[in-house]
């Protein structure tokens, strides 16, 4: 009777392990971490701060954000990636560490495709070449000359070694055959920091967090790497006007742990994509330049593996 007994136990604990786990609907019912690979003050920051803002109201939880800066963003994913999947650690995802780094970084500690669950896309920005008002040139064609009669001279800030800001600025010097010297940052907000204040007098860095200084005359745009120009620019060049090929995007998203729930997936998408249909969101977004375009969960995963594919050869070709 006994053995019988036991056996019995056996069985039924066994057929409840079987069952799946049901997805806690409750969710969230503590604070939620958003990961962001740069300092404060970069796109990634400001968006993720703003939607956290809009999170925390909907969904009746703190959505704190995190900065997790260094080594091109791969710090913030592979926290991201050794994380729980609970749904209690997110990430401001970006361009970098995902499409960037994993070329650049043979070692990347992550594949950006298969762990992580890339839930909902935001959209892009693109990338300006700024100058400051010392550089003293007109335009692009003008700098172009400048620094081609005098290789080397003139220093250039990104947000890191392999961001994408170093990745264009090594095709803007093979097309145009001029040599610029490269002084990397630890993300845009300390980049611009210096460039501020006369450290550094041209940045290649994304478009929003520069407005500012181009509404104060303190940073002259000379070009922007969207394929037409931009809302947000309306009279500065594209670098293809210029007669350069040089077109980049850098995507924005949420994304999480690979094997989150799909409730809880589900209605985090819901959430954001509420969030992003707000009046003052979408205000904020026009006046960023931050380009939205709705895109479903697995629509937003086939895009990263899509923009894996696209900046492989760049990435290749900038780190020979």
């Amino acid at each position: 009777m006994y053995r019988r007994t036991l056996l019995a136990t056996a069985i039924a604990a066994l057929a409840t392990a079987a069952l799946p786990v049901a997805a806690d609907t409750a969710w969230p019912e503590r604070p939620v971490r958003i990961l962001v690979s740069f300092p404060p003050g970069g796109s990634s920051d400001l968006v993720a701060r703003l939607l956290s803002e809009k999170l925390s109201a909907q969904l009746g939880q703190q959505f704190v954000v995190e900065n997790k800066p260094g080594a091109a963003g791969t710090v913030a994913a592979s926290a991201l990636q050794q994380a729980a999947p609970d749904g209690y650690t997110l990430m401001l995802s970006n361009l970098t560490p995902f499409n960037v780094a994993p070329i650049r970084f043979p070692d990347t500690p992550y594949d950006p495709i298969d762990d992580f669950d890339h839930i909902t896309y935001v959209g892009t920005v693109h990338l300006g070449l700024f100058a400051a008002p010392s550089v003293d040139t007109a335009d692009l064609a003008a700098f172009v000359e400048k620094a081609k009669a005098e290789p080397g001279f003139y220093e250039y800030g990104s947000s890191g070694v392999g961001s994408w800001g170093h990745i264009i600025a090594e095709q803007f010097q093979a097309e145009t055959g001029a040599e610029l010297f490269h002084i990397p940052y630890k993300g845009s907000g300390p980049m611009r920091l210096d460039f501020m204040s006369g450290v550094v007098p041209m940045i290649f860095d994304a478009v929003p967090q520069n407005l500012p200084a181009v509404q104060d005359g303190s940073a002259i745009p000379l070009a922007v790497s969207a394929p037409a120009r931009i809302a947000s620019l309306p009279d500065v060049p594209t670098f293809v006007e210029a007669g350069y090929d040089i077109v980049a995007e850098n995507w924005l998203g949420v994304s999480a742990p690979a094997g989150v729930a799909a409730e809880i997936k589900a209605k985090l998408d819901t959430a954001l994509t509420a969030a992003m249909d707000m009046d003052d969101v979408k205000a904020q977004f026009d006046t960023w330049g931050l380009i939205r375009e709705p895109k479903t969960s697995d629509e937003f995963s086939a895009y990263v593996a899509d923009q894996l594919t696209k900046w492989t050869p760049l990435v290749t070709a900038a780190s020979q």
